[in-house]
C-alpha cells in the first residue's frame, strides 16, 4: 500500500494495514535505521522479504526509507544506497511526501546531498517542481538553508526560475536566501533575469548589512605608491582597477533599478517596514530598519556611498531617534563613514550641533562606550586609548559652546565621558599589575641563577668550574639579559602605578609605556629558557648530548606558547599607536572624485 496522500487523514501507522504492529516494530525499525546509516547489505535482506516497502512510509511522521536515506551525511556508501534504493522505486513512488509534505528530493536539497539529487532527478526531473513544506521548492530550501553547491545546481535547472509555479514572491525568497548567505554570484544571475525584484527592496536590506561583501576602504598613499610601482616593474597599466565583487554588481544593479521607481517608492524601500509599539497610552509607529542607518552602523561604506551618490539629501535625514548616519557612525566607531563628514562642505557645521531625543549632540553620543569596540579591542588601556582618540576627535570638529553643553541628563560630553569609561582605567592598571607579577618572579630566578651556576665553584680559586666551555657564556649572557629585560619591565610597570594615570594618559604616555614593558618580558621569558636549556649543556657537554638537545627543545615549548599569546597584542599595540595618525582622513575622496 502507497503512501497515505497527505489530503487524507493521516494513521498513526501507515503500514499497519499491510504490517502488523509487532512486524512495523521488526522490520520497519531496521529498515530505518539501515536507510538513515546507509546499510545496504541490511536493508536489502529487509526489502528482498518485503519488497512493498519501498513505497511505504515507516514512521511515524510518513517518512520512507528514501527520506530517511536523503538525511544522512553525503558518503560514498549513502550514495550507493540511495542509487540502489532509487532503482528499486517507481517514477510515482519518488513523488511521496511526508507528513509535512516534502519529498525525498527535497530533504536532499536541504541537506545539501547534490549527489543523491543528481541520482534522483535522472529518474523523475519533475522533482525539480514539487513543493515541499510551506509550499517551498526545492531550490529555495537548499538556498535556505546555506547549502551552495546545491543551490548553485538546482538554479541551473530551474531555467532561470521560469514557470508558473515560479511566482515573484518565491523569487523574492530565492534572492534573499541567496544574498544572506553570501551566494552573490547566484543572486547577481537571479536579479539579471528579474531585475523588478529590486523593487521589494528586502535584498537591499540584506546587503546593507553585510560590509565585509561590499568591502570599500582607501588604500594609504605609500601602499598605493608601492603598488603602482610593481605595476611599472612588470609592465603592467599602472592603477588598474580590479574588478568588483558580485556583491557589489549585484548593489549596482538592484540600485539602478530602485532609482527608477517614484520619490514615494523610493522612500518607503529606505525606510523599511515599520513597528507600531505603544508608549504612554500611545501608539506609535518607528522605523528600525532604515537601510541608510543600518549601513551606517555596520560600516558599509560603500553602501553609504553609493546611496548619498545618488541621493545627496539623505546626508541630513535623520532616524527615529533624530541621529544622522554620522551620529550613527560615531557611536558604532565606523571612522570610513564618519569621514564622509569631511568631504560635504559647510554642511558638516549644520550637523554637527544636532541633538537627539534626549538632547545628546555628537559629542555626548561619543561619550557612550561602544560594545563592538569593547569586542574588537584586545586590552582595556588600547580601548580607552581609542575611545580618547574619537573623543579628542569630535571634540576639534564642535564649536566650543557644544562641547560644553549639557544634554537632557545635565551632563556635559567630558561628565558623560568619564562616567562611562571610569571602569576602562581600573582594568587598564589591573592588566598592568598582572604583568608587573610576573616580571618580578623572573627577576628573582634570574638574580638567583646568577649565583648558584652549573658545576659550582673552584674551592681554591673561587671561580665557576665551567668558566672555560661556550656553553657556560651563553648561559652567563643570557641569565643576564633575562635579568636585566625582566627588572626593565618591572620598572617601566612600577613607573605607571606610581605616575598619575588619568584618562588623556591612555593615549601616548601608557601605551608607549606599555609597549617597552611587555616586549622587555617577552625577551625576558626566552632568555630565561635559553639559560635553562644552557645549563644542561654545561653539565653534560662531554656525555650524553641528547640530553641537553632533548631538555633544549622542550624548553622552547613555553616560549612559543608565551610569543603565541602576547606577540598579537604588542601587535595591537604597535597598530594602535602609530597607526592611529590615519584613523581619520581629512583629505580623503571616497563620497565625491575630485580628480
Amino acid at each position: 500500500m502507497p503512501q497515505i496522500p497527505w489530503t487524507m487523514e493521516k494513521q498513526i501507522y501507515p503500514v499497519e494495514i499491510y504490517l502488523s504492529r509487532a512486524d512495523y516494530y521488526n522490520i520497519c525499525v531496521p529498515l530505518y535505521e539501515a536507510s538513515i546509516t546507509g546499510n545496504w547489505e541490511a536493508a536489502k535482506a529487509i526489502l528482498d522479504q518485503q519488497p512493498k516497502l519501498v513505497g511505504f512510509a515507516i514512521t511515524e511522521t510518513y517518512e520512507t526509507a528514501l527520506h530517511a536515506a536523503s538525511l544522512a551525511e553525503e558518503t560514498k556508501r549513502a550514495e550507493r544506497f540511495v542509487e540502489n534504493l532509487v532503482n528499486l522505486m517507481t517514477v510515482e513512488e519518488l513523488e511521496l511526501q511526508d507528513s509535512s509534505y516534502n519529498t525525498a528530493f527535497c530533504i536532499a536539497a536541504k541537506a545539501g546531498n547534490i549527489k543523491m539529487i543528481k541520482v534522483m532527478l535522472q529518474k523523475n526531473p519533475n522533482l525539480l517542481n514539487i513543493r515541499g513544506s510551506n509550499k517551498m521548492m526545492p531550490l529555495y530550501m537548499s538556498a535556505l538553508f546555506g547549502k551552495y553547491e546545491t543551490t548553485k545546481y538546482l538554479y541551473a535547472l530551474s531555467d532561470n526560475m521560469a514557470g508558473d509555479f515560479w511566482t515573484p514572491k518565491y523569487r523574492d525568497w530565492v534572492l534573499e536566501s541567496c544574498v544572506e548567505c553570501d551566494f552573490f554570484d547566484v543572486a547577481l544571475k537571479v536579479m539579471e533575469k528579474h531585475p523588478q525584484l529590486a523593487s521589494n527592496g528586502s535584498a537591499l536590506e540584506i546587503l546593507a548589512r553585510k560590509p565585509d561583501a561590499i568591502f570599500d576602504r582607501v588604500q594609504p598613499k605609500l601602499l598605493i605608491r608601492i603598488k603602482n610601482s610593481i605595476f611599472r616593474i612588470m609592465n603592467l597599466k599602472v592603477g588598474l582597477a580590479e574588478e568588483d565583487s558580485d556583491a557589489l554588481k549585484l548593489l549596482t544593479i538592484i540600485w539602478n533599478e530602485i532609482t527608477m521607481l517614484s520619490k514615494v517608492e523610493i522612500d518607503n524601500i529606505l525606510r523599511g517596514p515599520g513597528v507600531s509599539i505603544s508608549q504612554d497610552g500611545r501608539t506609535q509607529t518607528i522605523y528600525p530598519s532604515r537601510i541608510l542607518f543600518v549601513a551606517a552602523e555596520m560600516g558599509n561604506t560603500r553602501f553609504v556611498i553609493k546611496l548619498l551618490q545618488a541621493h545627496p539629501h539623505l546626508i541630513v535625514s535623520r532616524d527615529d531617534e533624530l541621529h544622522t548616519i554620522f551620529h550613527v557612525a560615531v557611536m558604532n566607531r565606523q571612522c570610513d563613514i564618519h569621514n564622509l563628514l569631511y568631504e560635504i562642505g559647510a554642511q558638516k557645521d549644520l550637523i554637527l550641533p544636532l541633538r537627539d531625543k534626549d538632547g545628546n549632540n555628537m559629542l555626548h553620543l561619543l561619550g557612550k562606550t561602544s560594545v563592538k569596540m569593547r569586542s574588537k579591542t584586545l586590552g582595556a588601556s588600547l580601548l580607552m586609548q581609542r575611545e580618547l582618540l574619537w573623543f579628542k576627535e569630535i571634540e576639534t570638529m564642535m564649536h566650543p559652546a557644544l562641547r560644553q553643553s549639557r544634554n537632557d541628563a545635565g551632563q556635559t560630553p567630558y561628565e558623560l565621558f568619564s562616567e562611562e569609561n571610569k571602569d576602562l582605567v581600573v582594568q587598564g592598571l589591573k592588566w598592568m599589575k598582572d604583568c608587573m607579577v610576573v616580571a618580578t618572579l623572573i627577576v628573582t630566578v634570574a638574580f638567583a641563577v646568577a649565583f648558584t651556576v652549573p658545576g659550582g665553584y673552584d674551592q681554591e680559586r673561587g671561580i665557576p668550574v665551567f668558566i672555560h666551555g661556550s656553553s657556560f657564556l651563553v648561559f652567563v649572557i643570557a641569565d643576564a639579559i633575562s635579568l636585566f629585560c625582566s627588572s626593565t619591565s618591572l620598572l617601566v610597570f612600577l613607573s605607571i602605578l606610581t605616575s598619575r594615570h588619568g584618562q588623556h594618559d591612555f593615549i601616548y604616555a601608557l601605551p608607549n609605556k606599555l609597549m617597552i614593558g611587555l616586549l622587555t618580558l617577552l625577551i625576558s621569558v626566552v632568555a630565561m629558557m635559553i639559560t635553562f636549556s644552557a645549563s644542561f649543556f654545561v653539565l653534560y657537554d662531554n656525555g650524553l648530548k641528547w640530553v641537553p638537545i632533548l631538555i633544549a627543545t622542550f624548553a622552547a615549548m613555553p616560549v612559543f606558547v608565551f610569543s603565541l599569546l602576547q606577540i598579537p597584542l604588542l601587535v595591537d599595540i604597535f597598530r594602535s599607536m602609530y597607526d592611529s595618525r590615519y584613523l581619520f582622513k581629512r583629505n580623503g575622496h571616497m563620497l565625491y572624485n575630485r580628480t
